[in-house]
């Protein structure tokens, strides 16, 4: 397939102007020369011009920026965003239903080769692009990034674990989202550019991959191997429709949203920084999946709901340490009714 960069650039007219029914992307669309090929849009261009959820046709993809920026933000423990946030893991049918798009219309990532690398929006409250010889002018300034508690490169146990576990969470909220995932090679080792955020004139160790990283973030990249697996296997991470408030036999909605109290999201609460949600399977022989979110400073008890004839099982948390972190067999059975979510974390718990 084809990723258009600032493709939308080719929905203007001569004189700039976008248009309604832009040739270009018309031609492409219905040219059968493209019948089995991708075609993905940057719905975006440089003159300013942001078409999420606009662009032309049945068969255009779009990568999804507002999914980019709400999950940073409520990763880095940002209050009021959890109703973006629901939207965006629900598939963003708020930006694509209204044009009879479908989930796999929208790539959800969190970083691309422009910016920050996961593992740099993590270690990182401002760029450092001083090496591109702009004097630290190119590139973006909003980079909706957390160092974690120090600028760069450090020492700190504490701190380097700190920023595998946020990207951890990172992970398991792209590959639980509806639409299509996305990430960076490179992020799923820890690949750092040292703060450079635009690093396209950088043919040196900035900019290629370090694959001594493979061995030295093992961990890291289990985790993302494993999710991987895990969205393969389970269908109801890969629905073709959003959602319609459908219940399965277990009398478990398609989705569910909770705070810490079930059936409770903190819709209305501007300084809320939680959020949990229950995704039902309509396949017997495949798992229900409970996703706890805690992105505030302190540990917090959420409840699980109740299951006829299954029980919950910990799939993954995100504040423990390898190998305990994520389990392709999960065995660790949730015996009580709520589970304590460390700050910062990510649980996703499965019905068995």
């Amino acid at each position: 397939g084809f990723r258009f960069d600032e493709g939308s650039v080719l929905s203007r007219g001569e004189d700039g102007t976008p248009l309604k029914h832009p040739p270009v992307l018309w031609a492409l669309e219905l040219d059968v020369s493209f019948a089995d090929t991708k075609l993905i849009a940057e719905a975006w261009d440089a003159a300013g011009l942001y078409q999420i959820g606009n662009f032309t046709g049945y068969r255009w993809s779009e990568w999804n920026g507002k999914f980019r920026d709400a999950i940073r933000k409520f990763t880095k423990g940002d209050a009021g965003v959890i109703g973006e946030v629901a939207n965006r893991i629900a598939g963003s049918a708020d930006i694509y239903k209204q044009h009879r798009h479908k989930p796999i219309n929208g790539i959800n990532f969190i970083a691309c080769h422009d910016g920050f690398t996961m593992m740099d929006l993590v270690s990182y409250n401002q760029k450092h692009n001083y090496a591109n010889g702009e004097n630290n002018r190119d590139g973006i300034d909003d980079n909706v990034s957390w160092n974690s508690g120090a600028e760069g490169e450090t020492d700190s146990l504490e701190i380097i674990n700190f920023r595998k576990k946020r990207i951890k969470n990172f992970a398991a909220i792209l590959f639980c989202s509806e639409g299509v995932p996305m990430f960076l090679s490179g992020d799923e080792v820890g690949k750092s550019q040292h703060g450079n955020n635009n690093v396209y004139c950088q043919d040196n160790e900035v900019a290629w991959f370090d694959w001594s990283l493979v061995d030295q973030n093992a961990d890291l990249l289990r985790f993302f191997q494993t999710m991987t697996h895990f969205r393969r296997k389970n269908e109801s991470l890969r629905r073709g429709e959003f959602f319609k408030g459908e219940c399965n036999s277990r009398n478990l909605k398609d989705i569910d949203w909770h705070g810490c109290k079930l059936y409770q999201p903190g819709w209305n609460d501007p300084a809320s920084k939680v959020l949990a949600f229950t995704i039902a399977s309509f396949q017997e022989d495949q798992p229900d999946i409970h996703v706890m979110m805690n992105m505030d400073y302190v540990a917090l008890e959420f409840e699980t709901p109740p299951l006829p004839d299954r029980s919950w099982y910990r799939f993954a948390d995100t504040s423990l340490e390898a190998p305990n972190d994520i389990s392709e067999n999960p065995d660790v059975k949730i015996e009580a009714n709520v589970y304590t979510v460390s700050p910062y974390s990510v649980v996703i718990l499965i019905s068995k």
